[in-house]
């Protein structure tokens, strides 16, 4: 099976041995994406809420780049390193997601690349 190493400017470059996204057949693999702003591979400002939202705009862009977009993922991981901001993961994520939504872990890890304290990683499966 062929893979396409999926890349855009629109994300944050990679940090480490990995590829934004890699697509085999018609699924797209995304890399964990972090509150990273692309053009200048720094944190968002703000609050929880603005990083959250700076997780999904990273998601979108590697999905767009993909040929898909977030309405296209099958699975998505959500890693925090405070549990307590699940409520306000499903508020924003209803957001940028319509029913049906797409199958979903939530993992309360002790901590994340660059101090974050949220990641998200995700399947996306492409019609």
């Amino acid at each position: 099976m062929s893979r396409e190493i999926i890349h855009t400017d629109k994300a944050p470059q990679a940090i480490g041995t990995y590829s934004q996204a890699v697509k085999t057949g018609t699924t797209v693999y995304m890399s964990g994406q972090i509150p990273l702003v692309p053009e200048t591979m720094e944190m968002v400002d703000g609050d929880m809420e603005a990083q959250i939202r700076r997780v999904f705009y990273n998601l979108q862009a590697v999905a767009q780049a993909a040929g898909g977009s977030l309405a296209d993922i099958a699975k998505l991981n959500i890693f925090l390193t405070d549990l307590s901001h699940f409520p306000l993961v499903n508020q924003v994520m209803a957001d940028y997601f319509n029913e049906p939504y797409p199958a979903r872990a939530a993992i309360g890890v002790a901590s994340l690349p660059k101090d974050a304290g949220v990641e998200m990683d995700a399947v996306m499966e492409l019609l």
